[in-house]
C-alpha cells in the first residue's frame, strides 16, 4: 500500500491512502503556490494545527462545501462551533489536546506540541497514522525543540513534514537537527518560498540533512506536485 502526497505550498498538505483523504492546513487564497481549492481531490479529514491565517486557510469553506471532519485542538473547537460548525468537530464537536489521539475515518490524529503562537489554544502538530499503514509527523509551526527524541521514541515516521522557512519557524539547519531527532524515514520540508521574508529553496536544508541525518531521504516536492510513497 503507498502514500501518495501532494503538496499544495507552504504548509498545506494533502494526504490519500486505502481511500481516505486527509488535508492539513487548507492554506490556498493567497498562496501563490496552490490551486482553486475547489478543485482539489474531497477530503475525508480536515487537519488544522493552527488558527494563523496561512494555515487555517480555507478550513471552515472546504468543510461547509465538502462535509469533512476537522481535527483541531479545543480551543479552536470552540471558534469553529461559533462558526456554525460544531457537527463537523471531531470528538462530538469537541477536538482534542496534546498527546491525546483521535480516530476519524480510520486515521489517528496524535496531538504534539508545537512552540509557535495562536489566537485560540494553543499551536500543535500532528503525528498522523493513516489507514494503510504509514504514519506521518505533520510539525505545523514550531522551532525546534528537544521532545521530538520522544515521538520517535513513540512511533515510527515515515515521513517528517517540517517547516524550513526561518523567521517565524526552524530554518533549515534546524529543521535537518530535527529530522535527525526523529528518526523519519524521509524528510519534507513545508513552510518556505510562499513569501518573500521566508527561505526561497530547500537547499540549505538538503544539504544540512545529508550531514546531520544521511540516513534520512529528502523528499523535496514541486508546488501541486504529489508522490507515491511506498
Amino acid at each position: 500500500m503507498s502514500l501518495q502526497i501532494t503538496w499544495y505550498g507552504h504548509a498545506n498538505v494533502m494526504l490519500r491512502e486505502n481511500g481516505v483523504t486527509v488535508l492539513v492546513d487548507p492554506f490556498f487564497e493567497g498562496n501563490r503556490f496552490a490551486p482553486d481549492w475547489r478543485g482539489i481531490p474531497k477530503p475525508d479529514v480536515i487537519a488544522v494545527t493552527h488558527d494563523h491565517g496561512d494555515h487555517l486557510g480555507q478550513a471552515m469553506d472546504i468543510a461547509r462545501a465538502t462535509g469533512a471532519t476537522l481535527v483541531c485542538i479545543a480551543d479552536l473547537a470552540d471558534f469553529f462551533r461559533e462558526q456554525g460548525l460544531a457537527e463537523q468537530v471531531a470528538n462530538y464537536g469537541i477536538g482534542g489536546n496534546i498527546d491525546g489521539t483521535l480516530e476519524v475515518c480510520g486515521a489517528k490524529f496524535t496531538f504534539t506540541q508545537a512552540f509557535h503562537s495562536a489566537k485560540h489554544g494553543s499551536p500543535v502538530g500532528f503525528v498522523i497514522e493513516m489507514p494503510g499503514g504509514h504514519t506521518v509527523y505533520h510539525a505545523g509551526d514550531t522551532g525546534l525543540f528537544g521532545d521530538m527524541t520522544l515521538i520517535a521514541e513513540r512511533f515510527q515516521l515515515d515521513v517528517a513534514m517540517l517547516p524550513i522557512g526561518g523567521v517565524f519557524t526552524m530554518d533549515g539547519p534546524l529543521a535537518a537537527k530535527a529530522a535527525a531527532m526523529l528518526k523519519a524515514r524521509a524528510a519534507m520540508p513545508i513552510h518556505y518560498a510562499t513569501f518573500p521574508i521566508l527561505a526561497q529553496d530547500a537547499s540549505a536544508f538538503t544539504e544540512a540533512l545529508a550531514q546531520k541525518a544521511p540516513d534520512c531521504k529528502a523528499l523535496v516536492l514541486e508546488p501541486c506536485q504529489s508522490v507515491d510513497f511506498a
